[in-house]
């Protein structure tokens, strides 16, 4: 990694302790922060396992379908490697903003540990596409036929919920454009360089349109891979969905361990199945704050009382920042292997 990189890294890192630092203030002004403690305490042991558990497939089911379809084009690669770069993927997309620095982490690795590029961005492009997907046709489905308990939960955060559809809805059409239309997308892109030129914003680079053509180039051959292995496509979007309910499933289990009853388990994943889809776009590091504020608010019929803000610790506690810490542990770890080897 190099400084430029090493320098980007400390940046967003800084940026993403203050939204942090901000978040916890914010959830924990004015409680009892004894009360909360007791309370974590008091939940069973195997609930709190559950919930690790759930977080840790979660992040370790990209893995396994990096490692799905990587054997299946005929890469030489093992699970635990590729388990690593999900969580890799995970750490810098939590730090970074609407998770850009996710993919650019986990491609880097791959080609580090002898995949050839042109598979590697494949399979990534391909998991991306369809962990998209996934997320919209959970949400239209809830829209469907959850519409009206959904409102009345969301509340005040019922635009948000259509904000956030909207942006995954608006990414799918244009990988699609870009898998199916190059020339529609390619039109777009200078269109938009050479406004940007006029605004004396950008500067003409050859360097950026090369980049342009290898990201068109990349998602040509994600096309040709679609089409010749729908097999192996079907079996990842029926993984993701698997997936994507396992964190959302997380919520009830803590709900459960915390003593609580009453509320559908359907409504608990539900719901938080339409946190998950309002924040997913946001342009915050680990949409740290809007996450938890939207949580309290939806919740709060759910998770009464003092519950309320214990969940939140410990459902955001395991989901996003134990895996961040454990994204981080396996990043250095493997950049140390790298390093000791001389790469």
């Amino acid at each position: 990694m190099n400084r430029k990189k090493i320098r980007e890294l400390i940046i967003n890192a800084g940026i993403f302790a203050v939204i942090m630092a901000l978040t916890f203030w914010s959830v924990f002004r004015g409680q009892d922060l004894a009360e909360i403690l007791d309370a974590v305490r008091q939940m069973p042991g195997v609930y709190l396992a559950a919930s690790v558990f759930l977080a840790v497939f979660f992040v370790a089911g990209e893995g396994c379908m990096i490692w799905y379809l990587l054997r299946g084009i005929g890469e030489r690669t093992t699970l635990p490697r590729c388990v690593s770069y999900s969580f890799i993927g995970f750490f810098f997309s939590g730090i970074t903003p609407s998770a850009t620095g996710g993919q650019p982490m986990q491609l880097y690795y791959m080609k580090r540990d002898g995949n050839s590029m042109s598979a590697a961005s494949v399979v990534l492009m391909t998991v991306a596409v369809i962990y998209k997907l996934v997320l919209v046709l959970i949400g239209i489905g809830i829209l469907l036929f959850w519409g009206a308990p959904l409102r009345q939960y969301l509340q005040a955060y019922y635009g948000l919920y259509f904000l956030g559809l909207s942006l995954n809805i608006v990414l799918v059409v244009i990988l699609t454009m870009v898998m199916f239309s190059q020339k529609t997308i390619r039109t777009c892109f200078y269109r938009i360089e050479n406004l940007m030129m006029c605004l004396r914003l950008w500067r003409r680079s050859e360097a950026r349109t090369e980049k342009m053509e290898q990201f068109l180039a990349g998602y040509q051959q994600t096309v040709v891979f679609l089409k010749g292995h729908k097999r192996l496509i079907g079996m990842t979007v029926a993984g993701t969905f698997l997936q994507r309910f396992s964190v959302f499933v997380m919520t009830y289990v803590v709900y459960r361990g915390l003593g609580l009853s009453g509320a559908a388990m359907s409504d608990v994943v539900l719901v938080q199945a339409a946190v998950y889809i309002a924040v997913d776009m946001l342009p915050v590091p680990g949409a740290q704050g809007i996450t938890e504020a939207m949580y309290r608010s939806v919740f709060r019929d759910i998770f009464v009382g003092k519950y309320l803000v214990v969940s939140v610790c410990i459902t955001r506690g395991v989901s996003f920042y134990l895996m961040l810490l454990v994204g981080f542990a396996v990043f250095c770890g493997v950049r140390k292997k790298f390093v000791r080897i001389g790469q």
